[in-house]
């Protein structure tokens, strides 16, 4: 890096005051910056008569950033989509003075990297909850800058890789969604029209012929910490929460779950919380919003039922039964999931479809490491990159 010269970011940015002239029918994105280098997106379309306060427009290429997450890397390029769009004074924006100096592309890149993020740490000052980035102390800060022919080189590179990267996810996801396809239909015997088959040996049933509610209640005691779950969405299984502390709990009753058991949440079964609870959360306590069940083994098996539950079709004829006001108000209660209308296969395609749901999660654990090291890659390398930028 012997000829990357330092230069202040106030020599190659300049403040962007553009101020937005709205049109109350008009609709317009409000702009976002996730944390981490995850890229500038929108909010949400608002219409112009709900913007009360003044705003300003970010272009296509500025550089945005949040003046109280810059610190947690909330910096990025404005993506063309969002060209136009709509952003308050928390959300600073930047022109490029000499785009034949400064490559945008390359400094969108090294906005990401870690060093960076702590250039933006020290920019930054306040007490908790109230830091904020400086934006006087932000432009003074230096970088190390290539010459322009490397800038191009630079970017080139990372564009490249990160593309990969995305080649990698989209290919992972592709093969997870035929494996989970291939499940589901193994589970349900839908034909290619949508239509559920009848098959020598399959029998109609409900779930409540192979189910039953497994209800074991305790008492809350004051001086008891409950270790306590929630329910990923998108059947995306269990995770561990905070434990429930008996003596600030307003619950009086929780209720102790067990391994291999079918649970889901009421409040966001639409969304796909359904779960079995593995071995590591085996006696672990949850409120009456999470109904258990126990599968008679002797009919059918937890995997089958679990399988039932893993389709966005699945959450859709859940949700459509159910009453509420607001996403949020929507619950479904055990008896819609007692009711569903079933087909139970024979013990030998019960064993084949518990063989093919076991593969499915394996498949989904060898992909999740490929997916650990795909997502490190970046930052690596722009690590190894602007290590001294």
């Amino acid at each position: 890096m012997s000829r990357w010269t330092k230069v202040a970011l106030g020599d190659l940015l300049r403040r962007s005051d553009e101020p937005a002239i709205i049109d109350p029918d008009a609709e317009y994105h409000e702009v976002t910056i996730k944390l981490w280098g995850k890229g500038v997106v929108s909010r949400r379309k608002v219409r112009g008569g709900e913007v009360l306060t003044p705003r300003r427009v970010a272009r296509t290429n500025q550089l945005i950033l949040s003046k109280i997450d810059a610190r947690n890397g909330a910096i990025g390029l404005v993506p063309p989509e969002l060209d136009g769009a709509i952003v308050s004074n928390d959300f600073p924006s930047f022109d490029f003075k000499d785009p034949s100096r400064c490559h945008p592309g390359f400094l969108g890149w090294l906005v990401r990297s870690a060093p960076f993020v702590e250039l933006c740490k020290a920019s930054s000052e306040g007490t908790t909850n109230r830091v904020r980035i400086k934006e006087d102390r932000f432009l003074s800060q230096e970088i190390r800058l290539p010459p322009y022919d490397k800038q191009e080189s630079l970017y080139a590179q990372l564009e490249v890789l990160a593309e990969r990267t995305r080649q990698i996810e989209a290919h992972l996801d592709a093969v997870e969604k035929d494996s989970l396809r291939l499940l589901v239909t193994m589970a349900t015997r839908f034909d290619i029209s949508g239509e559920q088959r009848q098959i020598s040996g399959w029998r109609q049933r409900t779930i409540a012929d192979i189910a039953a509610m497994a209800l074991c209640p305790e008492t809350v005691d004051i001086n008891r910490s409950y270790p306590n779950v929630g329910i990923l969405s998108y059947a995306k299984g269990i995770f561990g929460k905070a434990p429930i502390e008996g003596a600030t709990t307003s619950a009086k009753t929780l209720y102790r779950i067990k391994s291999g058991q079918f649970i889901y949440s009421r409040l966001f079964a639409f969304e796909g919380a359904y779960a079995l609870v593995p071995d590591k959360f085996d006696g672990c306590y949850v409120s009456n919003e999470f109904p258990t069940f126990d599968v008679n083994e002797d009919l059918a098996s937890a995997k089958f039922l679990m399988t039932l539950f893993m389709s966005e079709n699945d959450w859709h004829e859940m949700r459509a039964s159910t009453k509420g006001v607001g996403d949020r108000r929507l619950r479904i209660q055990p008896e819609h999931i007692l009711s569903r209308a079933i087909l139970l296969p024979p013990r030998s395609e019960m064993a084949r479809i518990d063989a093919l749901f076991d593969c499915h999660f394996d498949l989904k654990a060898k992909h999740a490491a490929i997916r650990q090291s795909n997502a490190a890659l970046l930052p690596a390398t722009l690590e190894r990159m602007f290590a001294s930028a």
